[in-house]
């Protein structure tokens, strides 16, 4: 029967002890509690001890041959893997002198022989639950220090959403505004063809407009969703469904969209999938040269994943600007997947912007 006192912590001890007897004794008594002990006769062997694998706690005896404890002890502060294992000293000498050096040496505790088994016991318990409210104490520090550079990271991407939300509306929202006066002051002396065209062009610049919120309103969403329903994804309907919703800009640019003859079977959440495809292709479309020529395409990698691919014609590597709020909401659904995203220029190739997938 276990007679271990409920709240007495189970630890790791390390006896060091020239004397075998006393070995005995404090191993006896400390496995009673429910420690797991190891013994060494000697300083070098605590410190090889020590190394393979390191304990929660050291008892540690002065008077050694070889190497005292005091050397032990320095040697085992002086190691940041051993540094934070907490000493108690066990010896035979009760000068102030030796008891403060061995504080000084590193240890936390001093007990004189010969010693009370209690008393030994008490302060065992009480070093290991110093010990591992010391370890709680570190892991928390750490959570929060990984807490703290998780929210620094948040707080960067949404002053960098907010840079580029700001970007994104201000220029449609700019032609609107300006075509709208002009046609507040100048529509009775423009032609029936300028009028159409400022229309139309307010009429675009709304539309993006709309769709820039879309892609807000997308963005809150993938922050409230946790989990999706990964399936095995048939692409060439997805691809095809973002195209029909591209057809209005498809036919308006007159673009060139070319597909490959077949698509691989790959994991993932198909409606996310589809929103990808919609934000490559617009981009590729929108930045392209005129006409754009849009090519789709997928790569099977090494590793087992397949890579989906959206090359455009731009002249010109895609800036920043022309990334715009898509972008981030393509990185954020990739994140979502545990996946990741693309964009990368091919030269007078044009653009590439891509994902990634596994192989179902």
């Amino acid at each position: 029967m276990d007679n271990q006192p409920p709240h007495t912590p189970k630890g790791s001890i390390l006896i060091v002890d020239d004397t075998e007897h006393i070995r005995l004794l404090l191993s006896q008594m400390l496995v009673k509690q429910g420690h797991e002990v190891r013994t060494v006769a000697s300083g070098a062997e605590a410190l090889e001890a020590v190394r393979r694998v390191p304990p929660d706690l050291i008892l540690l005896d002065i008077m050694m041959p070889d190497m005292d404890g005091y050397e032990v002890c320095r040697r085992l502060k002086a190691d940041a893997e051993t540094s934070g294992i907490p000493v108690i000293f066990i010896s035979s000498l009760e000068r102030v002198e030796e008891k403060i050096e061995a504080f000084a040496a590193g240890g936390v505790d001093y007990v004189p022989k010969p010693f009370q088994i209690k008393e030994v016991a008490a302060r065992v318990t009480t070093h290991l639950s110093l010990r591992a409210l010391r370890k709680q104490l570190e892991a928390a520090n750490q959570e929060l220090a990984a807490q703290l550079d998780e929210l620094q990271a948040r707080n960067e991407e949404l002053d960098a959403l907010a840079r580029t939300m700001a970007r994104d509306l201000k220029g449609p929202l700019t032609s609107i505004i300006g075509f709208a006066d002009m046609l507040d002051t100048m529509c009775t002396t423009m032609s029936e063809e300028d009028l159409k065209a400022s229309v139309r062009t307010i009429s675009l610049n709304a539309r993006k407009m709309d769709r820039i919120i879309d892609e807000l309103l997308l963005l809150a969403r993938l922050c409230q969703v946790e989990q999706v329903d990964i399936k095995p994804l048939d692409m060439a309907p997805i691809v095809d469904a973002a195209l029909r919703r591209l057809s209005g800009l498809i036919e308006e640019r007159q673009a060139d969209v070319i597909l490959p003859a077949s698509w691989p079977t790959v994991l993932g959440y198909g409606p996310w999938v589809e929103e990808v495809w919609v934000k490559f292709v617009h981009t590729a479309i929108e930045h392209g040269a005129q006409p754009p020529r849009v090519e789709l395409g997928a790569t099977i990698e090494a590793d087992g994943s397949v890579c989906f691919w959206v090359r455009d014609n731009a002249p010109d590597p895609a800036s920043e600007a022309e990334r715009g709020l898509g972008l981030v909401v393509v990185r954020r659904i990739m994140e979502k997947l545990g996946r990741v995203v693309s964009v990368e220029s091919a030269g007078d190739q044009g653009n590439i912007f891509s994902f990634t997938l596994r192989e179902a």
